[in-house]
């Protein structure tokens, strides 16, 4: 019985046991899946915004940071419920239209070789292009049920900043509870997973801002239709980290090609050839605290496997949790040259 209770004294042992509970804990509620990223994502980046305002007003004059707060979800939900009744009838039938002419497009034979080649391939394969457009379409089906995790996810978080403080104090009393030593990991793990996963997804959504800004100025430019429906999608398929690239540009090629034939779909590739160009070597060394770069091939593997267990979110989230791991199991991510 000492022998066991020695064993399991040892840190290495309560933290691989409490990370298999909590893996345990997150397969089961594995249905919430939606409402915790949210919640968790919602949640870090209106805390990082209210701490930057807060900052930055406080250097002009003094405010408080529940004003600030209550400011930024207000500002939340009238941009939502303008969304709602003015945006999302013009996002859907945009959506719609888009999607109704990739799957004209895929299905009229094409005299030119290297699109024909192209319309095969987007038909092959594990997984097709028509299974994204079914998804597509699953989830706008699905947007009364969102809209009631996003209303949950924004009352949740506000209430969560709003009493930060005295959530932080009433969690404290649980290092000093007969738990302490539950209290002490979770406090080791959540230190570890804002840092590496909070901050590299707050990386990738200012990518994903930049991308999409310059994109869509780009693309209005040159004419494309439906932009309001592109600007979410880009955006979205920006959060993926390289794949995102390629996904996004097959809706925004064939687009293309219908409306300025093969000339306009090379400009639109050296456009997104430019903003990646600005994005790789001048946005990305200024954002990230440190040089890291993963290889292609981990990136990839990394992503093929999220999205396998994890779904669309997994193309989301996976190299942040892979991030994660690395902090985690101190493995070195400096750009050292080998």
């Amino acid at each position: 019985m000492e022998a066991l209770r020695t064993f399991f004294a040892q840190t290495w042992v309560r933290r691989i046991s409490f990370f298999l509970l909590v893996v345990v804990l997150l397969y089961s509620l594995r249905h919430m899946l939606n409402l915790l990223l949210l919640l968790f994502l919602v949640t870090f980046v209106m805390g990082r915004l209210q701490g930057f305002i807060t900052k930055q007003l406080n250097r002009l004059f003094p405010v408080s940071p529940t004003v600030v707060v209550i400011i930024l979800y207000a500002l939340l939900v009238a941009g939502l419920v303008t969304g709602i009744s003015n945006y999302v009838p013009k996002l859907i039938r945009q959506v719609s239209d888009v999607i109704n002419s990739i799957t004209l497009f895929l299905a009229t034979p094409n005299d030119n070789q290297v699109i024909q080649w192209l319309i095969d391939a987007l038909h092959k394969g594990d997984v097709k292009y028509e299974d994204y457009l079914g998804n597509v379409i699953d989830y706008l089906a699905k947007l009364g049920k969102w809209l009631e995790i996003i209303l949950f996810v924004i009352f949740l978080s506000f209430f969560y900043l709003l009493q930060r403080k005295k959530t932080i104090a009433f969690t404290e009393k649980f290092r000093t509870s007969k738990i302490s030593w539950l209290y002490k990991e979770f406090e080791y793990f959540g230190r570890k997973f804002t840092s590496s996963f909070g901050k590299v997804i707050e990386v990738q959504l200012l990518i994903a801002l930049f991308n999409t800004v310059l994109t869509m100025i780009g693309l209005w430019i040159m004419g494309f239709p439906y932009l309001f429906a592109l600007t979410i999608m880009v955006f979205l398929l920006s959060l993926i980290p390289v794949a995102g690239v390629v996904i996004s540009f097959i809706p925004i090629g064939i687009i293309g090609f219908q409306i300025g034939g093969i000339t306009l779909v090379i400009w639109t590739v050296v456009m997104i050839l430019a903003i990646h160009a600005l994005e790789t070597y001048f946005l990305n060394p200024r954002l990230y605290a440190h040089k890291t770069k993963i290889p292609m091939f981990y990136t990839f593997m990394v992503l093929i496997f999220s999205q396998h267990y994890l779904g669309i979110w997994g193309l989301i989230i996976g190299i942040p949790i892979f991030m994660f791991f690395l902090d985690l199991f101190e493995v070195e991510q400096s750009d050292a040259k080998i």
